[in-house]
């Protein structure tokens, strides 16, 4: 294999490192690319009250998450696992103890590259791993950059290709920090990154959490889930307010409990029993070992426990796996919006779908007649909770529809 290793402080990771990423990947058709924070920093002293090591390792790991490559692209904490200075030499070390069979491209900047002959052990480095330098400003660097291969070639046997970007995203880092501290929202930032700053409170940003705008809880939601549900909760999120709309409820609660529905789905289950154990939501049985159903009593509580969110909101988050008998409004919007969003294609969706802006019991009779059957077919375990809410539909439906 090909193993790209992109090291850095990623305080804070910007589209200036995924877009250098991505394009390495593609340009050098590497199999696995990691981003490498450091864990102490060798030649700088990181700013007073900056994340802390795992904090940024956490970031890079949602940043890499979100280039959507699966395990191509990964964070790894292999500095964050050692004492003492985090030197690229006894990394390079490391990792070629790890992959030995394995080539290891170390990825860098053209200022690093350009200074590299005065790092910890250069001779090392260019033993471990060929050099893949960015060029950002195209015929400007080739000249310096190619002056600087063949001296690294020539003094340590360094093997150097210069990768010319075609897209690039010039961000400082300082800048970044600077915004985020007088309560902006850098641009450079995505927003499962930026809600990750917000949620702890990095970098002076000091957000109440229970009183954020729109777009803030929206990217501190998306920083919780991985990249892949991303689409899933922007659709829930988006049907719920049109179901709002047409059926006469609260928007700002259907959008509320639309970002927040799924905020907990990765959790393990053992982080989601603590955290029904932490608000005292009651389980049965059948939850006590199902992170799927647990993960909408777990968003639930931090719905309204973290996030400030009414009771309307906690419940239809709460009922939004199950449904149960006799359901409010928003409950049913949520559960079905949740059911049909646009990214949803099954058998029955578009039926499912048409029936939800016509006559909203039917469209909730149909839904739960389907989960039934489907967990019948796949042999899973019926909550008595959705099959209460069918028998009440079939029973006592009111066929509310839009006269």
């Amino acid at each position: 294999m090909k193993i790209g290793i992109f090291g850095g402080t990623f305080s804070p990771p910007h589209l200036g490192h995924l877009t250098s990423a991505a394009q390495a990947v593609e340009k050098l058709r590497l199999d696995k690319l990691l981003l490498v924070p450091a864990g102490t920093p060798p030649h700088k002293e990181l700013p007073p009250g900056s994340p802390t090591a795992r904090q940024r390792f956490e970031m890079a790991a949602i940043a890499a998450d979100g280039l959507r490559m699966g395990d191509r692209v990964q964070a790894d904490d292999l500095e964050l696992c050692r004492e003492g200075k985090s030197f690229t030499a006894d990394t390079l070390a490391l990792l070629h103890e790890r992959y030995p069979q394995d080539a290891l491209w170390l990825l860098m900047g053209s200022d690093m590259f350009i200074s590299l002959q005065n790092w910890y052990h250069p001779e090392q480095i260019c033993a471990l791993a060929h050099l893949a330098v960015f060029s950002r400003h195209g015929a400007q660097d080739l000249p310096q950059l190619q002056t600087q291969a063949d001296h690294l070639k020539e003094t340590f046997g360094a093997r150097a290709t210069v990768l010319e970007l075609s897209e690039t995203v010039e961000v400082s880092s300082t800048r970044l920090r600077e915004e985020l501290a007088r309560g902006e929202r850098p641009a450079e930032l995505t927003d499962p990154v930026y809600g990750y700053i917000l949620r702890n409170g990095l970098y002076g940003t000091r957000a109440d959490l229970k009183h954020l705008t729109d777009e803030e809880l929206r990217c501190c939601s998306l920083s919780m889930v991985y990249a892949k549900r991303h689409a899933h909760i922007r659709g829930v999120e988006e049907e719920a307010v049109r179901l709002a709309r047409h059926w006469g409820a609260d928007e700002a609660d259907a959008r509320h409990a639309g970002i927040l529905h799924d905020c907990t789905k990765y959790l393990s289950l053992a982080e989601h029993l603590a955290i029904c154990k932490e608000y005292n939501v009651p389980l049965d049985e059948l939850e006590q070992v199902s992170e799927k159903l647990l993960h909408s009593k777990t968003g639930a509580a931090l719905a309204r426990h973290l996030y400030g969110q009414n009771e309307q909101v906690y419940w239809a988050i709460y009922w939004h796996t199950t449904g149960r008998p006799d359901m409010t409004l928003l409950e049913k919007l949520i559960y079905l919006a949740d059911y049909m969003e646009p990214n949803r294609d099954f058998d029955g969706v578009e039926e499912l779908r048409r029936l939800c802006y016509e006559d909203l019991d039917a469209a909730l009779t149909l839904a739960f007649t389907m989960s039934v059957e489907e967990l019948k077919e796949r042999g899973k375990d019926i909550h008595p909770n959705t099959q209460g809410a069918l028998d009440w539909m079939l029973t006592h439906g009111k066929g509310q529809s839009c006269q």
